[in-house]
C-alpha cells in the first residue's frame, strides 16, 4: 500500500506571530518556519505503518512557495520515500488544496491519505474533509489511534462523549490529532540522505486547479492585551466583584 502525506510549511509554533503594520496580514519576513505540528504526526504515523509492514511507500506532498522544499526535505529525512512540491506563491485556500490533492491522489493511487487535522496558521480544519468529499472516500477525523487491517482501517477518535471507533474501507482519508503519536527527530545521516531523495516539482496549473483566492482579508489585528489581575481580600469581596461584573 502507498500512503500519501500532505504537509504544510507554517510559522514555527514557538514563534509569536506579528501583524503587519498596515494590518493586511501576518508578517512572515525573517520568521522561522517549520512543518505544521499536526502534519509531523501524520508523517510519523505513516512511517510507523511502513515499519509495521502495512505500507511499501510514503509520498509527502506540499502546496506552497519554493521554500516549502525545506519542509518536504524534513519529511524525507524522517522517513518518507519521495516528495512532490506543487509550487505557488499564492495564498492557497483549503478547497484549492483539496482539489490539487485529489488530482495527485488520482495520479499516485495511494491506499491511504494521512494529514494533520488542521494547520496552526489558519486553523481551518477543512482540507481532509473536503478531500474525502471530492474523492468519495470514507474519512476518520481527529484520530488518536490507527490500526490497519485487511482492506480496512480502524480509527479511534475523540468526541465530546469520549472515544469513538470507526472502521473504514480502504482507500480512506485520516486526519491526525495530537495524541496519536510523538514524532521522531530526523537524524543527521537521514538529513544528508534526504538531499538525494527524489522531489518532483509541479504547479497548480499542471493539475488544472485555479488557486486564485475566493475570500478577501479585510483586516488583521492582534488580540487585546490581557489586563492585570487583582488580588482580593476575602470571599465576600470576590462575590461582590463578580456581582458587579454581572457574573454572579
Amino acid at each position: 500500500m502507498k500512503i500519501l502525506v500532505p504537509v504544510k510549511r507554517v510559522i514555527d509554533y514557538n514563534v509569536k506571530p506579528r501583524v503587519k503594520a498596515d494590518g493586511s496580514g501576518v508578517d512572515l519576513a525573517n520568521v522561522k518556519m517549520s512543518m505544521n505540528p499536526f502534519d509531523e504526526i501524520s508523517v510519523e504515523e505513516a512511517i510507523r505503518l511502513k515499519e509495521a509492514g502495512k505500507a511499501e511507500e510514503i509520498v509527502a506532498v506540499s502546496v506552497g512557495p519554493a521554500k516549502a522544499q525545506e519542509t518536504l526535505r524534513t519529511a524525507l529525512a524522517m522517513g518518507a520515500d519521495r516528495a512532490i512540491l506543487v509550487q505557488t506563491d499564492d495564498e492557497v485556500e483549503p478547497l484549492a488544496v483539496a482539489k490539487i490533492l485529489k488530482a495527485i491522489v488520482e495520479a499516485e493511487d495511494p491506499g491511504l491519505v494521512i494529514l494533520g487535522k488542521q494547520a496552526i496558521d489558519d486553523d481551518s480544519n477543512q482540507t481532509g474533509q473536503m478531500l474525502a468529499a471530492l474523492l468519495g472516500w470514507g474519512q476518520g477525523t481527529f484520530a488518536n489511534t490507527v490500526e490497519v487491517g485487511d482492506g480496512t482501517i480502524d480509527v479511534k477518535r475523540e468526541i465530546d462523549g469520549g472515544l469513538q471507533t470507526v472502521q473504514l474501507k480502504l482507500p480512506a482519508i485520516v486526519t491526525t490529532d495530537l495524541r496519536l503519536n510523538e514524532p521522531r527527530y530526523a537524524s543527521l545521516p537521514n538529513i544528508m540522505k534526504a538531499k538525494s531523495k527524489p522531489l518532483d516539482q509541479k504547479t497548480p496549473a499542471d493539475y488544472g486547479v485555479d488557486t486564485a483566492p475566493r475570500l478577501t482579508t479585510s483586516k488583521v489585528t492582534e488580540p487585546p492585551k490581557r489586563e492585570a489581575g487583582e488580588i482580593l481580600e476575602d470571599v465576600d469581596t470576590l462575590v461582590a466583584k463578580l456581582k458587579e461584573m454581572g457574573v454572579a
